[in-house]
Formats: structure tokens, sequence, C-alpha cells
């Protein structure tokens, strides 16, 4: 297999993302594959293409999109003004597991990371998605903190 290529992802790209997003059990509850794909896909396309502390970072073998993540850098007060880097949608295309890609793209989101001066990398992960938590451990990320979430309504159902 050759080795995959990384790249900020680009406008043409955002099917093979929104598919590779959909493309595991809980995912597919989440997202819709579509064509056109839905609005709110290409308005935060826009959005993290247009802020400087934001990266969607695709890996490529040949012209495929393979694989996605989504960087966020954020500044904070805690630990001297340590700067983050916060990790997200993470997806390898299921038949491309197991083959470094993973492992690869989160060497590139490392190196940026650092690049960008942040001294902490840190992400969540569903707990129904144990297999991702081992892959993680594997990276060296501990659980050390516990994580919550708290899903709004929407502007119209309020």
């Amino acid at each position: 297999m050759p080795a995959p290529t990384f790249r900020a992802a680009r406008r043409v790209d955002l099917p093979a993302i929104v598919a590779l997003l959909a493309d595991d059990a809980l995912g597919a509850t989440r997202e819709r594959v579509a064509d056109p794909l839905p609005p709110g896909y290409l308005a935060a396309f826009e959005a993290i293409e247009a802020d400087p502390n934001h990266e969607l970072l695709v890996a490529c073998l040949d012209d495929a999109v393979v694989g996605v993540l989504q960087l966020t850098y954020t500044p904070h007060l805690v630990q001297q003004g340590a700067w983050r880097a916060t990790i997200e949608g993470v997806r390898v295309a299921s038949a491309r597991r197991a083959q470094g890609i993973g492992a690869a793209l989160f060497d590139q989101a490392f190196a940026r990371a650092r690049a960008r001066g942040c001294r902490i990398v840190q992400l969540t992960t569903d707990k129904r998605r144990p297999d991702a938590r081992r892959f993680y451990e594997r990276l060296g990320f501990v659980a050390s903190h516990e994580g919550m979430k708290l899903t709004l309504p929407d502007a119209g159902d309020a």
C-alpha cells in the first residue's frame, strides 16, 4: 500500500468527509449522506476554513480521501497560558482501518499542534467506541479527566 498524503480539506472533499463521518454505527445515526448535502455541512466547512484556529485535515491515498480529523487550537489561562489542540471528528474509511493511516494522521496532527505552540493535545471519544479508545491509548492519550456534554435544543425548538 502506498503511503498516505495529508493536506487541508477542500470544499470538493466535503461529500467524502461526510461519508467517512457516517461510516460507522454511531455516525450513521447522526450524519446524512445526500446529494446535495444538507446546507449545514457547507456552512460548517466554510466557518472552519475561514478561522485560523481550526484545521480540517484529510489523509489521501492517490486522490481518494480515506481519513479526516479536525484540529481546533485554543488559548487557555490554565497551565500558565498553554495553548491546546483539540482533535474531533476522527474517521478512517472502514476498508482502510488497521493499516497505519490513523496513526500517520495523528502524527500529522501532533506536528501541526507543536508548530502552533500547543503543549496539550486533547480529545473525547464516545464510550460506545471501545476500539477507538484503545487506539487513542496506544498513541499515548490518557483518560485523565471525565468529559461531559450537553446537547442544546435547536433555537426553533426552545
